[in-house]
């Protein structure tokens, strides 16, 4: 009886296969690490002016939370990215598919960054806000003006250095589009308020007290675009360091419907 022989595979086949699988892995890492770094440089360049640089907020929605309110899932961040969102100051863009979704899946990594420290009693900030009449110009909970912005999720769309700097310097970043007019009828009104549409023939305007106003050009004697200003007064002298932080952590703490 001749012996059975082993068969064996064709040397080297072995070593060359996991060869492959340690290269394919090493080169999906470093895709993976590449894509990162260009979505982190996409967006210093195309998004950190607003967002911040970290994504805590700034003129743009605070993006460093481990959930966001409208970009629900991937395809909704990619959508927001790519197409902006009507009636906001976030604009759409002329990215490629490519660059979308690198910028989305960096955007994704800043939920992971400890949130700020934000010093201050929110308690006692909404004891101020009450006591400065804020409600006079701004919307919260269905009550107050509509010259301000509405502040129901305010500490969701802002970081606390932008509320800060809203309170001490309103002037230093107003919204995009946003124009205070002064205006003098042929009658000899005077009116300050806040644009909201115009055209070639006519302006429509709402004043400090709320109360809108839609005027032809003809019957305007003197019509003023001040622009980079605005009827929010500056609380740099009239709140304490520790009063501005209590207001700050209060507005931190708007963060709209759960």
């Amino acid at each position: 009886m001749r012996p059975r022989t082993m068969r064996r595979g064709v040397p080297g086949i072995g070593v060359a296969l996991l060869s492959f699988v340690v290269l394919w892995a090493h080169t999906l890492v470093a895709v993976q690490v590449s894509d990162e770094e260009q979505g982190k440089r996409l967006y210093e360049s195309q998004c950190g002016s607003c967002h911040g640089p970290l994504g805590n907020g700034g003129k743009g929605a605070n993006l460093a939370q481990p959930r966001l309110r409208r970009a629900t899932d991937d395809q909704a961040l990619a959508n927001i990215i790519r197409r902006g969102i009507r009636g906001t100051e976030m604009p759409g863009s002329p990215l490629t598919p490519s660059q979308v979704s690198s910028i989305a899946a960096y955007v994704k990594t800043l939920g992971s960054i400890e949130p700020e420290d934000v010093p201050g009693d929110g308690n006692r900030g909404a004891a101020i806000y009450t006591r400065l009449n804020c409600v006079r110009c701004h919307t919260l909970s269905g009550r107050g003006g509509t010259v301000g912005p509405d502040l129901d999720d305010i500490g969701a769309r802002r970081s606390a250095a932008y509320l800060r700097e809203a309170l001490i310097e309103p002037e230093a970043s107003l919204p995009s589009g946003f124009l205070q007019l002064r205006i003098v009828t042929k009658d000899g009104r005077i009116l300050t308020g806040v644009r909201l549409n115009e055209d070639g023939f006519s302006i429509q305007f709402r004043d400090l007290s709320g109360r809108f106003y839609s005027f032809w050009k003809d019957e305007l004697d003197t019509l003023e675009q001040e622009w980079l200003r605005s009827p929010m007064v500056s609380y740099e002298a009239r709140l304490t360091s520790d009063q501005t932080d209590d207001l700050v952590a209060y507005l931190v703490s708007l963060k709209g419907a759960r």
